[in-house]
């Protein structure tokens, strides 16, 4: 199988098992709290990764590692899967799954936005446009599409969905200098963001041993959304010719999700969330491709 047709293949296997990421949350959360799961799902994923490492014998790459890259890692490790999935989960437990992934998916734009202050990138007029398209899709979803009434149906919920997508971004901008090999690093970022979730447990929440279904759920969370499908996803930008071929497929996850919320969680998917992630996704793929890179 030629290399590009391999990249397409890891690629569909990404976004099939994102997809069933914001079901898995959702339904996690009946067996386990926020700070529990995040905690059971880290560790299954950091222990994937050393065992990964362990196979391809690249564990010895962390004897390169000098104080200054432990520390970088150590911030990205609180950034993500610290700060970012304790926000992202905490949505997750007070809105709708349906909701809480569409409103997530605005990171892209707000990858684009923090750009601008922290790598020194200009924004063009179109790419106004563009943001206010996808932000507009933010508002119908929040308010049920409700626009004129601008009463959100959950506040809290809508801040802490879409302020997971600021974390998501800064996490990927402080990345794009780290030349160090991603499986590695992302080992030690989860290693290190472990450590932080299990303080907080001790001093905000208590440790608590799950039963069958939250175990079940924590290690599907941590191989599916944090160990595994990252990897698989590495594989499919390195092999495919440019990002571009395989990054598209990525606008698929949420449509894909809704449909695994409305059968596995059993949600009725509104026609406002519909509406609000079509118009997020429209907004993105028009920065994308009708205004271009800054």
């Amino acid at each position: 199988m030629e290399k590009q047709k391999r990249a397409y293949l890891y690629a569909c296997v990404t976004v099939l098992l994102w997809s069933t990421i914001a079901s898995a949350f959702k339904i996690s959360l009946r067996y386990l709290d926020v700070l529990s799961l995040l905690f059971y799902a880290s560790f299954v994923a950091s222990v994937f990764l050393f065992l990964y490492l362990l196979f391809l014998k690249k564990l010895k790459l962390l004897k390169a590692f000098t104080s200054r890259d432990y520390l970088r890692s150590a911030l990205l490790g609180f950034l993500n899967p610290f700060l970012y999935y304790v926000i992202l989960i905490n949505a997750y437990s007070i809105l709708k799954a349906q909701e809480a992934v569409t409103l997530n998916f605005i990171w892209p734009i707000m990858l684009v936005l923090l750009s601008i202050p922290i790598l020194h990138q200009r924004i063009k007029p179109r790419s106004i446009l563009a943001i206010v398209i996808s932000f507009i899709g933010v508002f119908v979803i929040a308010t049920e599409g409700d626009i004129l009434g601008f009463r959100f149906t959950n506040t809290a919920g809508v801040l802490l969905a879409s302020g997971s997508s600021v974390i998501w971004a800064l996490f990927w901008i402080y990345n794009v200098k780290d030349k160090r090999d991603e499986a590695v690093r992302l080992f030690v970022n989860f290693a290190f963001g472990t450590v932080f979730i299990f303080l907080s447990i001790l001093l905000f929440s208590e440790v608590k041993i799950p039963n069958r279904n939250g175990i079940l759920g924590a290690a599907y969370v941590g191989l599916f959304e944090m160990g595994i499908t990252f990897l698989v996803w590495l594989k499919a930008l390195r092999l495919s010719k440019t990002t571009v071929h395989v990054a598209n497929l990525i606008y698929l996850v949420p449509f894909f999700a809704l449909v695994l919320i409305s059968f596995v969680v059993g949600e009725k998917i509104l026609f406002s969330t519909v509406i609000g992630l079509v118009l997020i996704v429209g907004g993105i793929i028009l920065q994308r491709f009708w205004v271009g890179p800054a």
